[in-house]
Parts: structure tokens; sequence; C-alpha cells
């Protein structure tokens, strides 16, 4: 694919003879996965996992019945004629086994893709709070949702994107952040979650 893959570069010395090589992985067009165009549509990936294919998916990723309950991947195009998600799905479960992925290995790689969908809904979950307008978050459903599937605390993450932490000469102190502030670095991570899982398959 031009958007995504394995690029393995092979060099040579100045007589021909092969010297060495190396390997990048690529992820381009990343901002995708957090917005799309009106005739765009967010990476397959999720689109697959809304499938029904997996029969137990949906509870071990938290997810609902409908893709339109998650923003990050419903603001474009959610169907593409040519494209079955089903079929789509099977191959990719199937491939999992056949490269020999264990069944909690897997697993993690779908409930990494689910989080990336529930932090969608939890930027609209920021609330502005005072004078100063510092971001809160009073329902915690989302947040919870992500914490879970990420394995840590709720309460410490919403924290970290509502006050993050910044160093001031030798100390570290807490700083408050606006609404847009908090929902931005919710987007990052949640990029980042998606890279990351991204190059441990590939």
């Amino acid at each position: 694919s031009s958007r995504f893959g394995k690029f393995i570069r092979i060099h040579f010395n100045a007589s021909g003879k092969l010297s060495g090589a190396d390997m990048v992985v690529y992820l381009l067009e990343k901002s995708r996965l957090t917005y799309q165009q009106p005739l765009e549509r967010c990476y397959h990936a999720f689109y697959n996992l809304m499938s029904d294919y997996v029969p137990d998916l949906k509870e071990k990723c938290l997810l609902s019945d409908n893709i339109l309950d998650y923003w990050y991947v419903s603001q474009g195009k959610l169907t593409v004629p040519s494209i079955d998600d089903k079929e789509d799905m099977m191959f990719a479960d199937e491939a999992f086994d056949i490269l020999g992925f264990s069944s909690d290995e897997k697993y993690d790689v779908f409930k990494n893709t689910a989080c990336m969908m529930h932090m969608g809904n939890m930027t609209k979950d920021f609330v502005p709070v005072g004078k100063e307008e510092q971001a809160e978050i009073k329902d915690e459903s989302n947040a919870e949702k992500v914490a879970t599937l990420c394995g840590i605390d709720a309460e410490w993450m919403i924290t970290y994107f509502c006050k993050p932490k910044l160093k001031v000469g030798t100390e570290w102190v807490s700083k408050g952040s606006t609404c847009s502030n908090a929902a931005s670095s919710v987007a990052g991570i949640a990029r980042a979650i998606y890279v990351r899982s991204f190059r441990i398959v590939v």
C-alpha cells in the first residue's frame, strides 16, 4: 500500500557486493485517524472490528453495535462498495493465527484499535470549570472504557490529561489544561497507540 507498509532497503558497497540492509515501517496520513473529510474513510481496521465476524470481539472491546457511536471514525464515509468489511476481518483474524500471534496478543491489538474509538468519544467529555475554564470530565464512562482497555487507572489518566505535569527548573508542577488542549492531547495519544500497535503487527 502507498499509505502503510514495510520497506526493506538493501545496501551495496562500491564493488557491488551486499554490505547490509535496513527496514523502515511507515504509516502515512495519521491525521485521518482522528479526522476525515466527508468523502474520506478512516482506516479500514475500525470498520472491520464492527463487522461482527468475531462473535465476542465487541464485548471484549466494550463496543456498541453502531459505528456512529464513535466520533473519530464516523466523520466521513462509513462504507465502500468494493470493500466487504466482514470478509476483510476474516482475513485479518486468520492472518494473526497463521503468523503465530497468541489469542491474547491478537485481542490486545483489537483492544488497542477499539481504544482509539473510545478516546474519540472521550474528547467530547471535557467541560470548562472555573474562571480559567480548566478542563474536567464530569461523565467518566468513556474514560473508564479507555482505561480498562489500556490496563491503567482511569483517575490517573484523567488527571494527566486535565492537569499535565511540566518541569519548571528542577521541579515538576501541574498545570490546568483547556478543553481544547486536553482533547488535542487525547488525540495525540490515540494516534500514538494506533501507530505502535501497527508496528507490533508488521
